[in-house]
């Protein structure tokens, strides 16, 4: 007879797992197995299942390069957040309690705002007459309103200012455990501050980093909002592609083909990014 005892973590664990099946799991088994019905036009969902939206994906260059584009940008948005949060993260570190509070306050306070808010936000600056614009030409630096919406690169800066608190955080709970006496060590000896960043610091904070381009990526590969608005029609993503298909389009296997694909291509990445990043660690830190 099992002990009491030994039943009790599953216990306190149930209600978390029942609420993540129920919200969670079922719902992402409903969308794959609706992929694979086909879409009657004026009738909605057919009865036969089938992979041909799965086909569709898999052969249509149109799909093909909206998946470049938005993995393309995930990359970018997670490299230019690691650029960022590294550093951002080390000088929390090196602050006094006080300023360390106020810092992370700043660093954490955009978090506490609605994605859409600082996204429309963005709007604000970039638009041909925002405020980049018209500080640009009053300034002379140029003589007509350079186009930043509705472009990637503004998409990019709108989703770096979202997700890079995320990178902060993730690197911020490594930088807890280093070990400050080498850093000491590293200066003694001569190092500059960027060689301790570089060879120091980085290196014992890879699975922060690696937690942090993890969070970064997914978000930045499912965001909704940001390309919306940012984006608008003319820079399609994945998931604006899923909504058009789900409300515009009322192709419900083709929108829930789409949400698999982009499921299955983020877990895998994230998958192999993970076991490239450990193994490599391991080598440096056996």
């Amino acid at each position: 007879m099992t002990h009491p005892s030994r039943m009790l973590p599953y216990w306190l664990t149930a209600p978390g797992a029942l609420i993540a099946l129920a919200f969670v799991a079922v719902p992402l088994v409903m969308t794959l197995s609706l992929s694979l019905y086909p879409f009657v036009p004026g009738g909605g969902v057919g009865e036969q299942m089938t992979i041909a939206n799965f086909a569709d994906v898999a052969r249509d260059d149109y799909f093909h390069a909206i998946f470049a584009r938005t993995f393309g940008m995930a990359f970018l948005v997670t490299l230019i957040c690691i650029v960022i949060g590294v550093p951002e993260a080390h000088v929390l570190g090196q602050l006094s309690e006080r300023w360390r509070a106020v810092s992370i306050v700043i660093v954490l306070g955009p978090m506490l705002i609605s994605v859409v808010v600082r996204t429309l936000g963005w709007a604000v600056l970039l638009g041909n007459e925002g405020v980049i614009n018209k500080l640009l030409l009053a300034t002379g630096l140029v003589h007509e309103p350079v186009k930043m919406m509705f472009t990637f690169t503004g998409v990019v800066l709108a989703l770096v200012h979202v997700l890079v608190p995320f990178m902060v955080l993730a690197v911020w709970a490594s930088l807890q455990k280093l070990d400050a006496t080498t850093e000491q060590a590293a200066e003694s000896l001569g190092a500059g501050p960027w060689t301790v960043l570089r060879r120091i610091v980085f290196p014992q904070v890879i699975p922060g980093v690696l937690s942090g381009s993890l969070i970064v990526f997914s978000l930045a590969a499912s965001a909704f909002a940001t390309p919306a608005i940012i984006g608008g029609r003319r820079l399609k993503v994945v998931p604006t592609t899923i909504y058009d298909e789900f409300l515009g389009n009322l192709n419900w296997p083709l929108g829930a083909a789409l949400a698999a694909v982009l499921l299955v291509i983020v877990l895998a990445v994230s998958m192999g990014a993970n076991r490239f990043v450990e193994r490599r660690y391991k080598q440096v830190f056996p």
